[in-house]
């Protein structure tokens, strides 16, 4: 039998060889044990017709890899790469709202707002010229992605601190090299990797996209009056948001103001994301000023700004078109577009947050595992009362 010694030992010993963490806990990225499918997801059918494929903007020296993109969702969720690590990616695209904001303008690190509204990132990868930001100024996703981080109202960090940062986790060092073969941690490669989780989200699970296998027998008598509509000469919405993705093809004036209170790309032309999830994307635009979908198709019905630099598709003998929509067409318009947005996409964990909160993981002091201390002392007391 133990003597009342040895239990007191065992448990002074289980007390002192394994220190308590006091409930400390820590953000950690916590990820699948298999790399998620980011580089091949199944693509419907129309997803590979011309006018989608030539507005993939992926470039050859930066394809999406399963491990580069699970690199990027880590980036893009991290808070420490903003100066106070208050403020990520995700800080102003948020999943649900199609990776946009809910406010109109976006708070940045220390409380100042942006200039814009921040734009939806579902299908971000499609689009021809190339181009990102309202206003067009990076001209590749890579290039874009950097700079968020170093604008002093977004993020106010330097890539360098970033860099240290990031080279100072036990975490992150490991990622980089199943992303790109090596632990070299650099912005180049931060880039890349955030580039590739972006282009990974691809919204391909709407309703409009099941039904345009079925010649859209899905849809209700309202949705498809909207289709109708949508496509139709009398709106011309088509024209500039076309293809099954309904792309933009290019940066235009849409005549929001009749003079421009923000040039934009010039002239008051600005680039637009894909529609792609715009039911849940409110508020509109890019200074944000219309809080619903029918505000809306009630500017475009009614509301076009004779703007001197107006785009010809949304003018009519020289004047800005006038649809012409009831309140029925007009409610039917916004019910098609609802068929747009891709619930599964919106909740898909491969694009959720992989920061959870975890106990602190303790330092290796040198010391006995408490298994290995308590058979070490049994071990003592026993052959000493043994020897007695």
């Amino acid at each position: 039998m133990t003597s009342p010694i040895v239990v007191i030992v065992i448990t002074a010993a289980m007390a002192l060889t394994v220190p308590s963490v006091n409930g400390q806990t820590e953000l950690r990225p916590i990820l699948p044990n298999s790399l998620l499918n980011y580089a091949n997801p199944p693509l419907p059918a129309h997803f590979s017709l011309n006018g989608i494929r030539n507005a993939d903007t992926t470039p050859n020296d930066n394809p999406t890899s399963d491990a580069g993109a699970t690199l990027g969702r880590v980036l893009f969720y991290d808070k420490m790469l903003s100066q106070d690590n208050s403020t990520s990616c995700a800080s102003c695209h948020a999943q649900s709202r199609g990776f946009s904001d809910q406010d109109r303008l976006s708070t940045g690190f220390s409380g100042g707002l942006t200039a814009r509204h921040s734009m939806g990132l579902s299908n971000a990868r499609y689009y021809e010229p190339n181009r990102f930001f309202w206003d067009e100024r990076a001209a590749s996703l890579e290039e874009q992605v950097l700079q968020p981080i170093q604008d002093a109202v977004e993020m106010g960090e330097t890539l360098n601190n970033v860099v240290e940062k990031l080279s100072a986790t036990d975490y992150y060092p490991p990622l980089f090299e199943r992303a790109f073969g090596s632990r070299d941690i650099n912005s180049q490669r931060i880039a890349n990797s955030l580039a590739q989780f972006i282009r990974a989200m691809v919204s391909y699970r709407s309703k409009y996209d099941q039904g345009v296998a079925i010649n859209f027998s899905n849809f209700t008598a309202q949705e498809e009056q909207g289709r109708q509509l949508f496509n139709s000469r009398q709106t011309n919405c088509r024209s500039c948001h076309n293809t099954d993705l309904q792309l933009m093809d290019q940066a235009r004036n849409n005549g929001l103001d009749a003079a421009n209170a923000d040039n934009g790309v010039g002239n008051g032309r600005f680039k637009s994301p894909s529609l792609r999830n715009v039911s849940v994307r409110a508020p509109f635009m890019h200074d944000g000023r219309f809080s619903s979908l029918e505000q809306v198709v009630d500017f475009y019905n009614s509301g076009i700004q004779d703007n001197p630099n107006l785009d010809n598709r949304l003018s009519r003998n020289g004047q800005p078109i006038r649809m012409g929509l009831d309140a029925e067409e007009r409610a039917a318009l916004v019910a098609f577009l609802g068929t747009l947005t891709d619930n599964e996409f919106l909740s898909d964990s491969a694009f959720s947050d992989p920061f959870q909160l975890v106990e602190s993981e303790l330092p290796n002091t040198g010391e006995l595992s408490r298994p290995l201390a308590i058979a070490a002392i049994l071990a003592l007391l026993l052959s000493e009362d043994s020897s007695n």
